[in-house]
């Protein structure tokens, strides 16, 4: 993490240096001296924002204390590999629900009936899925 914050800082004075360059550029201009108003905006936005999230990243690596193996010149590869959670190899259930949610969406486009259909699809693909395990082969 200490690797991200510190590129993180680096990207946010970077931006902050192409901030006074485009001001400058924009001064210096014959045809316009004037600051232009939109993209140096941006730009020094851009910066600020930047410098939040590298701000908030140092300060969960100062709480948190501990070293992520990015930042260990000894890690493995399998020292940054956590444990995911189970996930059922042969559900249809996960692809049902995907498409009653597009379908509710469309509905939210199209018409209003679609997604009312599609909310009903949905909450009968969520107990399917959640209740997967409690009938038929997988049964436990």
């Amino acid at each position: 993490m200490r690797a991200n914050t510190n590129l993180l800082w680096l990207l946010a004075g970077f931006f902050a240096l192409v901030t006074v360059a485009y001001i400058i550029w924009g001064l210096v201009d014959p045809h316009q001296h004037s600051i232009e108003w939109a993209g140096t905006f941006a730009l020094a936005l851009s910066s600020v924002f930047v410098s939040f999230v590298a701000f908030y990243l140092s300060r969960v690596h100062g709480a948190q204390g501990g070293e992520l193996p990015e930042d260990r010149l000894d890690a493995n590869v399998d020292d940054g590999d956590p444990e995911v959670g189970f996930f059922s190899p042969w559900s249809w259930w996960p692809i049902l629900l995907a498409a009653s949610a597009a379908l509710l969406f469309l509905g939210l486009a199209i018409g209003f009936w679609i997604s009312i259909i599609a909310l009903g699809v949905g909450v009968i693909c969520l107990i399917g899925w959640v209740y997967e395990y409690y009938r038929g082969n997988f049964a436990r």
